[in-house]
């Protein structure tokens, strides 16, 4: 079990405090917003109601001990900025910086976020990816070169091994983790002999590249 603070209860804080709880951690949530704190009392360990960007009271919250400090503050530029030095400041060891736009996040960067995230900005990217092709189903983008996509098989992956796919030789991509539907099992890094079934779902790792033209089967 870890130890997070969220500061900023928007749409995106709101929901990673309600995630963070139900996986078992435990979440102190700030915001000056009432109504906001209202909504999260029922499942964080501690709700506060502060102005964060006043420096004397966040300091007086001891935040250094947490496992993680998440700034989630909507439309709230020179907040998040100024919370973050605070942060820094005050040698949280681990803070997470939402950024709304690439100049942002630099900043966040720069001021010592050490990491930054752009929610909106991924999700669109991931919607994007879907819709791109009927087979997908997911993407995870692990640099700015590699990727991981979650597929249903193309049709003429189905009936055939791995091992008769030679995907990493012909594609130059790997199937790391297989989910199959019927009977459900999961199966993580399948084996040469594993057959894929149209009820199978692919995990394939690959370059961005290389995983476009998976994308372009049928």
């Amino acid at each position: 079990m870890k130890s997070f603070a969220i500061i900023g209860l928007s749409s995106f804080g709101h929901f990673l405090a309600q995630h963070l709880s139900e996986m078992g951690h435990q979440i102190i949530a700030i915001d000056k917003d009432k109504e906001r704190i209202d909504r999260v009392k029922s499942f964080v360990n501690k709700a506060i109601i502060i102005d964060a960007t006043d420096k004397e009271t966040l300091t007086g919250l001891d935040l250094g001990e947490l496992d993680g400090v998440v700034v989630s503050l909507g439309d709230e530029i020179d907040a998040s900025i100024l919370v973050t030095l605070y942060l820094r400041e005050m040698k949280v060891k681990n803070i997470i910086a939402k950024a709304l736009s690439e100049d942002h996040g630099k900043i966040l960067n720069i001021i010592g976020a050490t990491q930054v995230v752009f929610p909106e900005r991924d999700q669109a990217i991931r919607i994007a990816q879907s819709l791109e092709s009927e087979y997908i189903l997911d993407s995870i983008k692990l640099t700015d070169d590699i990727s991981i996509i979650e597929i249903a098989p193309p049709m003429e992956f189905v009936g055939k091994t791995l091992g008769e796919l030679d995907l990493p030789k012909k594609y130059d991509v790997l199937i790391v983790l297989v989910k199959e539907v019927v009977p459900e099992e999961v199966v993580l890094v399948p084996t040469a002999s594993h057959l894929i079934k149209d009820t199978s779902i692919l995990m394939i790792l690959g370059t961005n590249e290389a995983l476009q033209k998976i994308k372009k089967m049928k």
